[in-house]
């Protein structure tokens, strides 16, 4: 079963960032028997539910963390739901990949489809093991998310049935950011978090959260979710929502793009052919929420909006691709300042520019400040964020 990476980052005070999932190599994952503690892999257990992979202080720290498609019909619908699970061993998880390859084929993708509802889905890895994590995956996308306008619910409880109440966290997604998922009351009692995909590495650190602890381990981080400490939970990174394939409504075949308030007054209807729109997450967010936009719940966790570094990198050298000019800068700023991380939120202005110039400089600091242009996505269709 392809198990996800949570990297983490390890620093001094251990600021730790959850920069979402990737699959691990199927060889070393191959070559992992259960009981070890120490991996042939040279894949350490470091802490409870915390591995390191690679050489020790250089190693990638990671928590296994999957995600699964369920497919099926409740309520005299068919639902398509997403949803990420985390196991704190390798032995639980082969405890649960027996169960799974029961129901599903399970090593045919990176995120198998599994004919079952979610509810029995949390049934199967709870009955494992109780330290297993759930958590509803980009949670307003249309076709796949818990809450999204195509198949989704109107409701946590309602998708999650008995097992409601172990949800503690949920995933806001691409076109979501804090912000908006504030305006449901509903919500206020989950941790909101914003992970990455990882189908590419460079899209790493696209969206993150922020956790400061001393104990870097599953439990700890498990626990700071749910408690929704701001002393240990800090922030989340979120790209720009509009930037994300599902902000707006529309219909990409005739690239009709529109903001709720206009798809409302068009009965939701494509102008151009007459068929439904895609309802994109802004419109769904307005449907199902029960306060204005700007409210902020008392002791909200706050974010930082981020726009990834080779994206202004190839806005800065106008080029369409990931240049060779483009990529050495890119090594260079990470070679200075640490990580990309750094280069995006902690260095300053005047050190920006030392390194890769004025302009590099000011696309950074015009992505902190907020003053870029945005065209938002649409029914599939990635939005576009002007920096410079």
């Amino acid at each position: 079963f392809a198990q996800g990476l949570s990297c983490v980052e390890d620093k001094p005070g251990m600021t730790t960032r959850d920069a979402g999932m990737t699959n691990m190599i199927e060889g070393e994952r191959s070559r992992v028997k259960p009981g070890m503690t120490i991996r042939e892999t040279g894949m350490t257990i470091t802490d409870p539910g915390m591995t390191v992979t690679g050489n020790g202080e250089i190693g990638l720290r990671f928590m296994i963390t999957g995600e699964v498609a369920c497919i099926y019909h409740q309520g005299g619908r068919n639902r398509r739901v997403h949803v990420h699970f985390w196991v704190p061993s390798f032995e639980i998880l082969d405890k649960i990949n027996l169960k799974l390859a029961k129901v599903g084929k399970i090593y045919s993708d990176g995120r198998p489809v599994l004919g079952m509802s979610v509810i029995e889905f949390c049934r199967i890895l709870f009955s494992v093991s109780d330290d297993c994590v759930v958590v509803p995956a980009h949670i307003w996308t249309p076709w796949f998310g818990a809450l999204g306008s195509k198949s989704g619910f109107d409701s946590i409880e309602e998708c999650f049935g008995e097992f409601a109440q172990r949800i503690f966290a949920l995933e806001t997604g691409l076109s979501s950011d804090l912000p908006m998922n504030w305006r449901l009351s509903a919500l206020d009692k989950y941790a909101l978090i914003s992970n990455s995909d990882a189908h590419s590495g460079m899209n790493l650190m696209r969206e993150a959260n922020v956790f400061e602890m001393e104990k870097l381990n599953y439990f700890e981080i498990v626990n700071a979710l749910k408690s929704k400490d701001r002393n240990k939970f800090l922030y989340t990174i979120e790209y720009y929502p509009e930037g994300g394939m599902y902000h707006f409504d529309g219909h990409r075949e005739h690239e009709i793009s529109m903001a709720p308030e206009e798809s409302m007054k068009l009965g939701n209807i494509c102008p151009v052919c007459n068929r439904e729109l895609t309802i994109g997450v802004e419109h769904r967010i307005c449907d199902l929420g029960d306060r204005e936009r700007g409210f902020v719940p008392v002791g909200a966790i706050a974010s930082k909006k981020m726009v990834s570094l080779d994206e202004i990198l190839m806005q800065v050298f106008e080029v369409k691709s990931f240049s060779r000019k483009a990529e050495k800068l890119y090594f260079e700023l990470v070679e200075k300042f640490g990580s990309e991380f750094n280069v995006l939120v902690d260095t300053s202005k005047e050190e920006l520019a030392g390194v890769g110039g004025e302009k590099l400089s000011e696309a950074i600091m015009n992505v902190r400040d907020g003053k870029v242009k945005i065209q938002p996505g649409y029914d599939g269709q990635y939005g576009e964020i002007t920096i410079l």
